[in-house]
Formats: C-alpha cells, structure tokens, sequence
C-alpha cells in the first residue's frame, strides 16, 4: 500500500499517526476483501477461490468424461499452489460449485454425497470424488492460447489466470452471492439459452438497453424452481439500475383424496431455502396455533420435492390457506438483485442487464482477438518450418553430406540453403524416418491448409464485423448445447401474479378465531381475557390504578384506541397481552405522547360513525372506516390547538347531540347541525365562559336521553323532560339537575356493564 505498510529498519524507530495507519491498514483489509474474495468478475463471473479451483482440475486433467479424482487432492493442490487459506473454505466452495439445487449450471461434477436441499452438509473431502462439467470446459476453452493473462501465485512457484477466457455468460448465469466491506453482491441465476438471445441481439444492436433486452431474458431461472410473482415494470426496474429484488413463491398444487377432502403438494421451493428448516417452521407454527387452517404437515420427498399440507377442513380456501403460509414461511421468500461486480476486474460496479451482457461480450472479443494472433503466430513459425522442411527434401543429399561431414552442420546448412536458425534447428531435429517419399507430399497439403488458415485470420483480425460474426456462431452453437428442449436448459422458474386476497380474510385466517374481552386501565395497560367476561369486579390492577375501559370482540377483530391527542391508533386483537397480568402498556404498541391520555377504547366493527369532540368545544361526525391507522403512529383526526385536547368521543346512535359542560351546563340539538368530515377542527358544539367540554352523547327522540348513574341503575329523561335544554348548537346550555356529578353519560367504569365503552 504505502512506504509505512513496510517495517522500518532494525532498532530504528518511525513514529506514525495512529489515525493514518489505522486508515492504510484498514483500507488494504477493505480492497482485498473486495478485489480477491467477495466480488466476481464481470467477465468470468468468478470469484479468485473458484477460478482457482477450476484451474487446477484443468492441471490435473479432470475433463468431462474423465476419470473422477478424489476432492481431497483437488483441494489439496490449490491450497498448496495457488490459494492459502483453509481447505475447508475451499472445500465448500467446491461443494457449492456441483450443488445443482444451489448452482444453476454447476462447474464441478461430483461423485459421492455433496450435500441436499435439507440443509446437510457433504460428505468429508476424502470421500468425494470429482470432475469438471461441460460448462466448466468452456469457461476454461482457449486457455492454454493465450487468451487471458496470468499472474505470479502468491508465492511466485506457479502462475495462475487472471480472468478465464469464459465462453459461457457464467456471472448471469449462475449469479454470484458476495458481502465486501461496505459494498455486497448479490446476482440470481438465469437460463443461458436467454442469455444467449439476448446477447445475439445485442450483438446485432450495441446501444441496445437492459428494458428491451427483457424481450428475451424474463427474469431469474433458479435452479429450484418456484414462481416469480412481481410486475414486470418492477422487473424492468431492477434489470436497469442493477438493483432491486424479486418475491419467489413456492409452487403447489391441489389433489383430491377422496369424498370431497383434499390435500395441497408442494412440489418446489425458493432458491437456497433449506427444505428441513422450512418443515420446521412449519411445524412450529401448527403447534403454537398461528395456522388455525392447517392440520397437519409431512415431508414425502424421496429425489422430488413433495411436501403435503393437510387443511383443517374440506370447506377450508385452498388459495387462502396458501397465502396464510407465505406470509409467515419461508414458501415465499425475497432473492436481492444487487449487480456489483468488478469491471475489468479493477473497478467495483453497479451494472444493469445490458452492461453487464456487454462486458461479457467485449471479454469474448478481445478472447477471439487473443486466440486469433496466437494461432497466428504458431502458423506463421510451422510455415517457416515446413519452408525449411521443403528446402532439405528437395536438396536431401546434399543435406545429409553436410551433417555427415561438417564439424558444425547448421551454420553451413543456413548459409547453403539460405535457412533461418528455427528451419536449420528443424532440419537438424527431424527424424530419420520422416524422410520417406510421402512425407513430401504431406508436407505441401499442410502448408497450403495452413495458408489459407492463415489468410482467414488475417481477414478475421482486420475486420470488426467478422469477429463479432464469429462471437454470433460460437454463441448460437452454445445455445444448442442449453437450448429449452434439453433437460439443463428447460427454463425452471415461471412468472405469475400473485392472487389477489382480501389482507383482511388473509389476516383472520392466521389467528383462531375465539371470544375475548378487552380491558384497559385508568394508567394506559391494555390486556385481553379469554371469552365474554360480564363481571369485571375480580380482575385485579396495579396499586393506583383501576378500570377505564372493557369491552367483548374476538381475537380477529381490530381495537380502536383514541387518544387525548386527537389522534385514533388500530391495533390487532390477536396481538394484545393475555389477562394473566396486568398486561402491558398501549404505549410500546402506539406512539402515543406521556402527557396524552385514553379517551376512547372500542371493537372496530366498520360502517358505524363517530362524534369526537375537544375540551373547547369543538367537534364533528367522522365515518369508522376513516379513522383506521396502518402504524404506530396512528391516524390524526380531530386537529387541536394547545392547550385544547381531546375529551370525549361517542358511537352516533340517533338524530339528537347531548353535550354536557364541566360547569354541569347541558344542550340538545340536532345532529344535522353537526357536519360530517374525515378530518379537522369541527365547529362549536357548545360554549362556554370558563372551563369546556366534559362529555358528548346522541339518542333518539322517541327513546329519550339515557344514562347510567353511579349505582349502575340505568336512567331516562323523555322529551318532554328534556325541553329546557333543546337549542342549537354552540349555545351555552342550562345547568343539568338530576344527571350524574361526574357530567358523563356513562357511570364509573367499575360498575359498568361491559359494551362498547359508549
């Protein structure tokens, strides 16, 4: 890295800033980590321990169709030649490379067990044996003509490829999975023969971009299976900044077993989801009752993957059920799309689809270019051999007299027959028995194929158009090779949209649906009881707190909170604490401030109305479905003005308003007077010279005003009772006799019967 990296001379002392050399270290630490182990490259799509691995199975010629070796000796020669780290890590590298449940093309041909989908792990190196894939062939194809650099190994003994010459688009095919320092990779396989397509066309249109590439290549084609269920502009997207992400769903079906009952198969899994696991979970979720539409889960899989799912009854939505599990399971699981790779094996890159097929093509080229003038140059040297070769046949006697009698043959042989030291050492090595008659003939088919070899590279080097049309015919071939009629090749993965499901229907069917009895304290502690509780005077509370609220729903219904901050909260029932305790305080469910207090607690039913009103004053009518919240944060309704706050909040149950003061003044009006609005201050329901609002309610004229007092005993003022009171709204009302002292229209909570808390 730097001059201070190197220590300094012996007994002398270099005093560094511990700030500096803590940056050089660290930034050396960092470009290692991303240069030689977490990024590929963009042209091979290797990472160094994987080209490593290839390189020396090459060595050891353990071809396609070869004899297999044992993967103790692979590992062994790249740890000991080109990669020192542990060979465990290089071993499991390996083992990734024939996974074909992890590797969509896999690079290693293993014998022996190398692990499954369950999540075991493969057999001990010393048990394994491997080879080398057709695929990995051709990644390697050319590489002993000169087609790509080499590099001294980390201990300058051997030299090991910088990139491999790569005629298969292994970075997308396979993808890559990688965690640098600061930056990580992460590519999903795709299906070669689109890859192919797509390259073909970019081939023939350079400026092409990554949204119409997506005419051929679909989408990922992971080596599992599975549905991709996102919209193709999210596709689009993601393939164009090289960033995004895809939901993969499992794929399953339904059969019939038999007097209307059925069961659902699963008979694929997302990529790099551990089968074993997933059973698991699973079962876990059964046993703590959070898939109330499952009865039971069993693993059939023998070489296929065949997972059952026993709904709980015949009458159970199959769809439904199955979208219960891939909210909660791993059947759905999201694979990243992040395209980081090394450009030209220096620079760390985002790249989108198009850019990245073009690296691999511009690779390609500058390959072929490579290739070309190496096969030139080995012409041009055997077309001077065979020019010297011609030259001893036609003067053979006179050759063999001049290595017979002269001391020193070639420099006479050179300056006899005008030769070149390489045709005089030719001559000079030939063996007798190439001397025969027909070797002539031989000799001149050899050179004029050689000649008009060497005129089609010259051809090929000095025009652009015929190399790309030469890329185009090794690409086509490679396309039959993994073509969609051919078992590698079908694509595996499909595209789908996801069903659409009510949120509401998927959310009842994850929770048992049973009675329960929500109570919340005077302190803000929320709990729900098992069942319908009528008698609340047993459930105990902490010392200085009591009663506020209690009221019957069901574990899948929805709890409205409102608080003195005007704002409502949603919570789920099914989420709330159990009774055993005291519960727990709503504030680590709701943002809801310290100073702020509960004013209304009730079952969400929907359709229904409310009259909200202020300690000023102010007030209106908004609908229940408006006031539904989707966060913590709850949904603000009734805007307040400090120090105003909320203090009263009523079910609309008539065509009369009741408001009543904290000076006991009390007012009836109409309800029509009360706007209805999803959002804002209100208007004035009643005014006052001090003091404000302290409880609102609304009746029907027929039935009356009624109330319960603190007693318990349910009370009732006819109209004709009520006439004093009756005036319009913002009018500031006659004292209430007779009506409870704690101007409310409900009595104290602790003798209250347990309904909606209105």
């Amino acid at each position: 890295m730097g001059k201070r990296l190197i220590p300094p001379e012996k007994g002398a002392v270099e005093e560094v800033a511990l700030r500096e050399a803590l940056e050089e270290r660290y930034l050396a630490y960092a470009l290692s980590t991303i240069m030689n182990r977490a990024l590929p490259d963009a042209r091979d799509g290797l990472k160094p321990v994987h080209r490593r691995i290839l390189h020396v199975m090459r060595s050891l010629r353990l071809d396609p169709g070869a004899a297999f070796k044992k993967s103790a000796k692979v590992v062994g020669d790249v740890m000991g030649n080109f990669h020192p780290h542990g060979d465990q890590a290089i071993y499991d590298a390996m083992v990734r490379l024939a996974q074909d449940f992890a590797q969509r093309y896999p690079l290693v041909d293993g014998q022996g067990n190398f692990g499954n989908i369950d999540g075991d792990n493969a057999a001990a190196m010393r048990y394994t044996e491997s080879r080398l894939t057709e695929v990995a062939r051709l990644l390697l194809d050319g590489i002993d003509e000169d087609a790509v650099d080499f590099r001294p190994s980390y201990d300058g003994s051997n030299e090991e490829p910088v990139v491999l010459p790569a005629a298969f688009p292994n970075l997308l095919a396979n993808g890559s999975q990688g965690i640098a320092v600061g930056m990580a990779t992460a590519i999903p396989p795709h299906n070669a023969a689109e890859l192919c397509d797509a390259a073909l066309f970019l081939i023939a249109n350079p400026n092409a971009r990554s949204k119409t590439l997506l005419k051929y290549v679909k989408g990922p084609d992971f080596p599992t299976g599975g549905i991709i269920v996102d919209t193709p502009e999210s596709i689009a997207e993601a393939y164009s900044t090289g960033r995004g992400s895809f939901r993969v769903r499992a794929r399953w079906k339904t059969e019939e077993t038999g007097r209307g009952t059925y069961v659902i198969v699963i008979t694929q899994v997302p990529w790099l989801v551990q089968k074993s696991r997933l059973v698991e979970r699973l079962a876990e979720l059964i046993n703590e009752k959070k898939l109330p539409l499952v009865a039971d889960v069993r693993d059939e899989s023998a070489e296929d993957i065949r997972l059952i799912i026993e709904p709980r009854a015949r009458t159970v939505d199959a769809g439904l059920l199955m979208e219960s599990l891939f909210k909660l399971t791993e059947l759905e699981s999201r694979i990243p799309l992040n395209m980081n790779v090394l450009v030209k094996g220096r620079v760390p890159q985002v790249l989108g689809l198009a850019e990245a097929l073009r690296e691999w093509l511009d690779h390609r080229r500058d390959v072929l270019v490579r290739r070309s003038k190496h096969r030139l140059a080995e012409i041009e040297h055997r077309l001077e051999v065979l020019g010297g070769f011609l030259a001893a046949y036609l003067n053979l006697d006179k050759v063999i007299k001049i290595i017979r009698n002269e001391d020193e043959p070639k420099p006479v042989l050179m300056k006899t027959f005008k030769l070149t030291e390489v045709q005089a050492d030719a001559i000079l090595n030939m063996r007798l028995r190439n001397l025969r008659k027909l070797e002539e003939m031989e000799i001149r088919g050899e050179e004029k194929a050689l000649r008009e070899e060497h005129k089609g590279l010259k051809s090929l080097l000095g025009s652009s158009d015929n190399q790309w049309k030469t890329i185009a015919g090794q690409i086509k071939e490679m396309r039959e090779k993994f073509g969609p009629k051919t078992d590698l090749g079908r694509r595996r993965t499909d595209f789908a949209e996801a069903p659409a499901h009510d949120e509401a229907a998927i959310e009842e069917a994850m929770v048992i649906r049973e009675p329960i009895t929500v109570v919340v304290s005077e302190k803000g502690w929320i709990r729900a009881l098992r069942g319908h509780v009528a008698d609340l005077s047993g459930v105990a509370f902490k010392t200085d707190d009591a009663l506020k609220f209690a009221f019957p729903t069901e574990t899948t219904a929805k709890v409205l909170i409102f608080g003195s901050n005007g704002r409502f909260y949603t919570l789920d029932a099914s989420k709330l604490p159990g009774g055993r305790g005291h519960g727990e305080p709503l504030r680590l469910s709701i943002d809801l401030e310290q100073d702020a207090d509960v004013v209304a607690a009730l079952a969400y039913e929907g359709k229904r109305k409310f009259l909200v009103a202020s300690y000023a004053g102010n007030g209106f009518v908004v609908p229940e479905d408006e006031v539904l919240g989707t966060t913590r944060k709850g949904k603000q309704v009734l805007n307040l003005k400090a120090p105003d706050k909320a203090v009263a909040m009523t079910v609309v149950a008539g065509d009369l308003v009741a408001t009543i003061g904290a000076n006991r003044k009390m007012v009836i009006f109409g309800l029509d007077q009360v706007p209805e609005m999803t959002r804002g201050r209100g208007v004035r329901l009643q005014r006052y010279k001090e003091k404000g609002l302290s409880d609102v309610t609304t009746f029907k004229a027929e039935e009356g005003l009624t109330w319960v007092d603190g007693a318990g005993r349910t009370q009732t003022l006819t109209m004709k009772e009520l006439k004093d009171w009756r005036g319009s709204r913002a009018d500031a009302g006659r004292i209430a006799q007779g009506l409870p002292k704690n101007n409310k229209f409900r009595g104290a909570p602790a003798a209250a019967k347990v309904d909606g808390g209105d």
